[in-house]
């Protein structure tokens, strides 16, 4: 994710959040923390979805922060997990394991075409093969 960098953020757990979004789009700012379930922690705090992030009392933060807190994984701790698993896997020498080794794709796609992303075999693609307009006729 870009980091935003404004002079009025709202911080929750360490991450600056966007002031002029509504809340519902500006919690998924936070790693671990999508639409779904930024959705469900606003229902769960009785915050208004379409209520600006600047507009909230500290009732509301607070109550987002503590929801977050301690139903959800996020940021450092959730990258380290998922840090672990991968490592878990490698360690095994299971089959998704030596594939994310080898930087191939994990979840069983082609590779005869495609998979140019996880190869990191990405090509410019070739014009039509004409000048460029700029050049003198």
């Amino acid at each position: 994710m870009s980091h935003v960098t404004c002079h009025l953020c709202m911080r929750i757990v360490g991450i600056n959040i966007p002031d002029s979004k509504k809340i519902e789009y500006s919690l998924p700012y936070i790693y671990g923390v999508g639409l779904t379930s930024a959705r469900k922690i606003l229902k769960i705090a009785q915050v208004d979805p379409d209520k600006r992030t600047k507009d909230l009392s500290a009732q509301e933060v607070n109550r987002i922060r503590e929801i977050i807190e301690k139903n959800y994984k996020i940021e450092g701790d959730l990258r380290r997990e998922i840090m672990t698993n991968i490592k878990r896997l490698k360690e095994l020498s299971i089959y998704r394991g030596t594939r994310h080794m080898r930087g191939l794709p994990v979840r069983g796609q082609r590779t005869k075409t495609n998979s140019r992303t996880r190869r990191g075999n990405t090509r410019k693609t070739m014009g039509s093969g004409r000048k460029p307009s700029s050049s003198p006729t």
